[in-house]
């Protein structure tokens, strides 16, 4: 991993928080929903989770008893518009007997382990990939881990500065590296401004999004936010459009 690297992912994300300020991610009114969110968004839109977690909160089920308490046929059906339901449903009732098991159902307890040891219990749990278990880590738990997704793959690729070739931790380390002594921004409360205009990937300020964070840790969630805004609106999968874009100026060939 060279300083030149480094630089340029720095170098993104000055720029693109200079773009679009603060994301507020993840929005969410508790860590266990911003958990229960992390697996229902796998294979699946953001869109089609909202709903989900919507039917939970009228329930009133979107708490770790509620989660406990419903038969699995009924969960399955109850976040069935988030997709595979009946596997999303059997995996969060595998993590809530696992907090239950292991630490008396208490998420403080479960985020008070060291990160690389959290991590792996995590990455054991039948469902839990990388992506889900740093998720969960960074945005429930506030540990300082750099969530890469396809959307940080892709654009790091389109500039030359990852490989094809590269796997999830390689990207992980190379980001969580860059990024390191990298002070965070300072956070707007505002929600009206939060989505007055093109903000990348910003939410509505929530309990979750405005909570009190390690800086590292808060600095690994703008970047995050930011990336997925530049994904989901520029770099697109089957097209760029890198001329409206904050980072066109990094392309290797506008250099």
């Amino acid at each position: 991993m060279s300083e030149a690297q480094h630089d340029a992912i720095r170098a993104y994300y000055h720029t693109l928080f200079a773009a679009w300020g603060c994301q507020h991610w993840w929005p969410a009114q508790s860590r266990f929903e911003v958990i229960v969110g992390a697996y229902l968004t796998q294979n699946t839109a953001w869109t089609n989770v909202e709903k989900t977690l919507g039917n939970l909160r009228k329930a009133r089920l979107l708490t770790i008893g509620g989660i406990r308490r419903t038969p699995q046929p009924k969960l399955a059906q109850l976040i069935r518009s988030s997709g595979y339901f009946r596997q999303k449903a059997q995996r969060l009732k595998t993590f809530v007997r696992f907090l239950d098991a292991r630490y008396g159902g208490s998420l403080v307890r479960m985020f008070g382990r060291p990160t690389d040891e959290l991590r792996e219990e995590l990455l054991a749990l039948h469902g839990v990939g990388s992506e889900t278990a740093d998720s969960i880590l960074l945005y429930a738990g506030n540990h300082p881990v750099f969530v890469v997704d396809a959307y940080t793959r892709r654009i790091l690729e389109r500039h030359n500065i990852v490989s094809a070739k590269a796997n999830y931790d390689e990207i992980r380390e190379l980001c969580e590296q860059a990024l390191s002594e990298t002070l965070p921004p300072k956070r707007s409360l505002d929600g009206a401004a939060a989505l007055a205009g093109p903000r990348g990937s910003c939410h509505r300020p929530s309990r979750v999004s405005t909570a009190p964070r390690p800086a590292l840790a808060q600095v690994f969630n703008e970047m995050h936010g930011l990336i997925v805004g530049v994904g989901k609106t520029y770099c697109l999968k089957s097209q760029s459009r890198c001329d409206q874009c904050p980072l066109q100026k990094f392309l290797p060939e506008a250099k």
